[in-house]
């Protein structure tokens, strides 16, 4: 970042503990603010190290006072003959090179800055937001005042891809993003954004012309629990019209909000509460299936919040794991005798559980009654289609293969061993025949010949003699034969 005419520099390093840093950035700007405040100067970076493939940004904050104090530092001198940069002292040239300063430089500071154009100490900046997958082209900052009497950072965020994120610095200096949008039919980078107070817009430039994008869009916030969870400083639960509505400039004390923590129960509650958090909230409506026994369920969890986690139970514990699984956010359910019930989808956030869908699933017709604790509460007959598998559901119910995998292991263990005997008594007795065979030309002593003439005059290789010996002999064996 250069500061004064002569270009010198000085390293902004953007980077969560113990990871790579982001050394690309894409653009910066400086929030307004009055002398009594520190001024802060907030950029985007992207990173040339990919990890996977997968894109990277993030938003950093830098103080113009670290800034200054780093131009006030010494400088950077690199050494030609050891390729090596070493560290140069403060310099007596007046103006001091990269100092804010009116009128032309001298030629002695022109030349020092071309010598030494990096300062020695780096800026290192406050990582606000760190999104993966995502490249973020251009950025826009803001502060709203919330009903709590604090002013909240808000910054407007465009990526490659035509999307705009706005997103909320909470106290803990961490942002949430607070709202998605798409801007454009086709995906195309975000060339320009330019916020308009006065008019509570942001005008988004694209290669096709300039768009009008509404600051805040509290409309699409139906309830007070959607509404405080949001965490938008530009919003506000109205109890009277019971409407999310936009935060007018004399703030009405009845309408609620909650920047720091988010929390419903505390927000939303008709008298006093403390902030102590609740078991869950009552659902609004129950819907009731009918199912046949040993069949298959699909209940469905649409997921409102991408900030919120979601799980299912089964009354109030969580469900079984042996007769159902979680698909694609949908709880697909063997039903089994016992198995009926109350089943309910719940999502939290910041530290708070409420039911996003609840199911009351039973194989007799009139379903049982309700427990008594959910009386009064509107119920809905859903229909027959809800108890379809769809969309490869079919693979997701689990059954056990154990005792057939035992079974199949028991018997080929049992057709090897069988097959293993057979070929080791086959071998024995072909050892036993050859050595019967082998030992029939060496008689022990006293045991008669066989009376076969043929078999005496074919003698074994190893026994047959020279012919005088036969000749020597031949009166003998005339005699055995005879």
């Amino acid at each position: 970042m250069g500061e004064g005419e002569g270009g010198v520099k000085a390293q902004l390093v953007c980077a969560q503990p113990g990871q790579l840093p982001f050394n690309v950035i894409r653009h910066a700007v400086l929030l307004p603010g009055n002398v009594s405040t520190d001024l802060h100067v907030y950029a985007v970076f992207t990173s040339q190290w990919q990890i996977g493939g997968t894109r990277s940004s993030a938003v950093c904050a830098f103080s113009l006072k670290d800034i200054k104090r780093v131009f006030e530092g010494k400088y950077k001198e690199l050494n030609k003959e050891t390729s090596r940069w070493t560290t140069l002292g403060v310099t007596d040239i007046s103006p001091r090179p990269g100092s804010c300063s009116v009128g032309p430089s001298s030629d002695k500071a022109l030349t020092f800055m071309k010598n030494h154009f990096l300062m020695d100490e780096q800026v290192v900046g406050t990582p606000l937001l760190v999104k993966s997958g995502v490249e973020y082209t251009r950025l826009a900052v803001e502060t709203a005042p919330g009903l709590d009497g604090h002013s909240h950072l808000v910054m407007y965020l465009g990526t490659t891809t035509g999307l705009l994120h706005k997103a909320v610095v909470s106290g803990d200096g961490r942002a949430h993003l607070v709202e998605e949008i798409q801007l454009f039919p086709e995906p195309e980078p975000v060339r320009n954004l330019q916020l308009a107070p006065t008019q509570g817009a942001l005008f988004v430039g694209f290669s096709g012309g300039v768009v009008r994008v509404p600051r805040a869009n509290c409309s699409v916030y139906e309830s007070c629990v959607d509404c405080v969870l949001a965490r938008d400083p530009h919003c506000a639960w109205d109890p009277e019209s019971r409407l999310c509505r936009l935060l007018p400039t004399s703030m009405p004390t009845s309408w609620r909000q909650d920047m720091e923590k988010g929390n419903p129960q505390w927000a939303c509650a008709s008298g006093p509460m403390s902030r102590s958090l609740r078991p869950p909230s009552r659902p609004q409506i129950i819907k009731e299936v009918l199912a046949v026994p040993n069949s298959i369920l699909e209940l469905p969890c649409p997921h409102l919040s991408a900030l919120a986690s979601y799980r299912w139970t089964h009354r109030t514990a969580t469900v079984p794991g042996a007769s159902s699984m979680v698909y694609n956010g949908s709880l697909l359910l063997l039903l089994r005798e016992g198995e009926g019930g109350l089943y309910q989808c719940l999502a939290t956030e910041n530290g708070f559980s409420y039911p996003v869908v609840s199911y009351w699933v039973d194989s007799q017709d009139p379903p049982l009654a309700l427990d008594p604790e959910l009386a009064g509460i509107p119920r809905e007959r859903m229909e027959a289609s809800l108890t379809r598998v769809g969309g490869g559901a079919a693979l997701a119910v689990q059954r056990s293969y154990w005792p057939h995998f035992l079974t199949v292991t028991v018997l080929l263990a049992l057709v090897l061993s069988g097959a293993l005997i057979v070929l080791l008594l086959s071998r024995l007795g072909a050892l036993r025949a050859r050595g019967k065979v082998q030992g029939c030309g060496n008689l022990p002593p006293g045991e008669k010949a066989p009376l076969s003439r043929k078999q005496h005059l074919q003698l074994p290789k190893e026994h047959r003699t020279s012919s005088g010996d036969m000749d020597a002999d031949s009166n003998h064996l005339g005699t055995e034969v005879a």
